[in-house]
């Protein structure tokens, strides 16, 4: 399969954060609507919130990975948080959440009104949900689930957020060799598996658009800021290393976690 052109990721926007607005209670990460000094909305993901910045790190990379493949994802940008920042904030959770993340963080652009992604009520393409599915497989993504969807319909369109779960080998970090040829077994729980009836198509089509030069590019432009292992003397330069050897074995092997992927389904359907 030829790959198409695709233009080397060349990184996010850096913005101020200079208002924080309100704490969006969902899960363990307590992210915030904020607004930056360009005069968006962002839904901030903190770096001293759940799993740091390891959260963020995936994040990044799965949400430009999701973007090359034709996928609707909202604009990631960095956001600065200073250290004067929500010394007005009355809450003591969300004070020590903001000391602990003054420094560089990640926003998602704030889509305005848009709805979560229901299964029963909204209809999705087929090919689209064979895409996410296979995006997923591919990242390792524990969470896309009918409990939590972690998807949006803005504009009448899917759109894709959260993706802060994603490639959790780095959590141990040891065995990362092993989770790369993962045939991934928790596909069985994506919510979009028994509409993906497309699974071939979005293979040969993620082989197009996905090359080890794009994959290298998204994961060079993580902050080395984010890439520095509590009780480790890895260098970022290391951290990296692991991660374009994870994504670029996992998409040579995928078909190991794509053929579990159609076992799944028809086990389902």
């Amino acid at each position: 399969m030829t790959a198409e052109i695709i233009k080397p990721f060349d990184g996010l926007r850096r913005q101020q954060v200079t208002r924080y607005i309100a704490p969006l209670r969902e899960g363990g990460s307590l992210p915030a609507l904020a607004e930056a000094d360009d005069g968006f909305k962002y839904v901030l993901k903190f770096r001293g919130a759940g799993h740091g910045a390891k959260a963020l790190v995936a994040e990044m990379i799965g949400g430009e990975i999701a973007r090359a493949l034709g996928l609707k994802v909202p604009e990631l940008v960095f956001l600065d948080v200073d250290e004067d920042f929500g010394r007005t904030e009355g809450d003591e959770e969300i004070q020590d959440l903001l000391k602990a993340s003054q420094g560089l963080n990640l926003g998602l652009h704030f889509l305005n009104s848009a709805l979560t992604f229901d299964p029963v009520v909204n209809k999705v393409d087929e090919f689209e949900a064979s895409m996410v599915v296979w995006l997923d497989a591919f990242l390792t993504n524990v969470d896309r689930t009918v409990r939590n969807t972690n998807m949006l319909i803005w504009n009448k369109e899917l759109w894709l957020i959260d993706h802060g779960a994603t490639l959790y080998f780095h959590h141990s970090w040891k065995g990362w060799e092993k989770a790369m040829m993962s045939p991934f077994p928790y596909i069985k729980d994506h919510t979009l598996l028994k509409y993906a009836s497309k699974l071939d198509e979005a293979e040969e089509s993620a082989h197009r658009r996905l090359s080890p030069e794009l994959l290298d590019s998204i994961v060079d432009a993580v902050p080395d800021e984010w890439l520095n292992h509590e009780g480790s003397d890895e260098t970022p330069d290391d951290i990296r290393r692991v991660y374009k050897e994870f994504l670029n074995g996992r998409l040579v092997n995928s078909q190991i976690f794509i053929n579990e992927a159609k076992n799944a389904r028809q086990a389902l359907i």
